[in-house]
């Protein structure tokens, strides 16, 4: 039965760009979920005060304070309240120690939308909504192989950042892709996780839309051959559609 408009989860975002609060935003009501936007701290803790919220997405930088900062003030009133950060950075370091603060991942920006709605999605308990095979196949047009407009506004339209980070991906992805296939093989569920965790980070700055898919899908079972296979595949035609010349097969000499 379709969720009703008021069953749908409230979601608090903290998000000073105002370019990456709409496309957050908008991201957040797809998944579905009402969404109100905070700019700041303060701001936040004020929405906080009067409306409980299934989940927070807090950026780790603010202009009156950090997220980590943010997190410890609202864990005041709601100590269970789940909780996901955001951030430009790409540190490890960084990235650790927000999940250390309490957070119960760290995305890294710019992503694809289907990484906001996946993490909330785990954050509430939320069974993930999955590309078919179809869509990953490309055989119902909804899924292109390449999303030049994703790609730019990721990159905030900047076409020659674009251009370079494309090649780069396409020189990588052959190696990216064996990697996640001979971890698979030695059951290494672990490097498997790690390896898709990555590409599918590098597929929301490039546009790699239906790669992302892939990635999306495999990351809910690792271990399915037949999602490895699929992503296998679909590197293959991303590569073949490359928009770079020096595109190649997947497939390690």
């Amino acid at each position: 039965m379709p969720m009703m408009p008021n069953d749908l989860p409230r979601i608090l975002l903290v998000e000073d760009d105002p370019t990456s609060r709409s496309f957050l935003a908008a991201a957040l009501r797809a998944t579905p979920a009402e969404v109100d936007a905070a700019d700041s701290l303060a701001a936040a803790l004020a929405l906080a005060s009067t409306q409980n919220y299934a989940a927070w997405l807090i950026d780790a930088r603010l202009p009156d304070g950090s997220g980590a900062e943010l997190l410890a003030r609202l864990r005041e009133r709601h100590p269970d309240t789940p909780a996901i950060a955001h951030t430009a950075a790409h540190e490890d370091t960084l990235l650790d120690a927000l999940v250390g603060a309490g957070f119960l991942e760290a995305l890294v920006k710019p992503m694809p939308a289907a990484t906001v709605q996946g993490a909330v999605r785990r954050a509430l308990g939320i069974a993930p909504v999955l590309p078919s095979l179809q869509a990953l196949a490309g055989t119902d047009g909804k899924l292109p192989l390449w999303d030049d407009d994703a790609a730019v506004l990721a990159l905030n339209g900047n076409r020659t950042h674009v251009d370079t980070l494309r090649d780069l991906f396409v020189q990588e992805l052959s190696k990216s892709v064996y990697a996640i296939s001979t971890a698979a093989e030695r059951g290494d569920v672990d490097s498997v996780r790690n390896d898709l965790h990555r590409l599918r980070a590098s597929c929301g700055f490039v546009g790699a839309q239906r790669l992302a898919a892939a990635v999306q899908a495999m990351q809910q079972d690792p271990s399915s051959t037949a999602l490895l296979l699929t992503l296998e595949q679909v590197a293959q035609d991303t590569l073949a559609h490359a928009p770079d010349a020096r595109a190649q097969s997947p497939a390690p000499a």
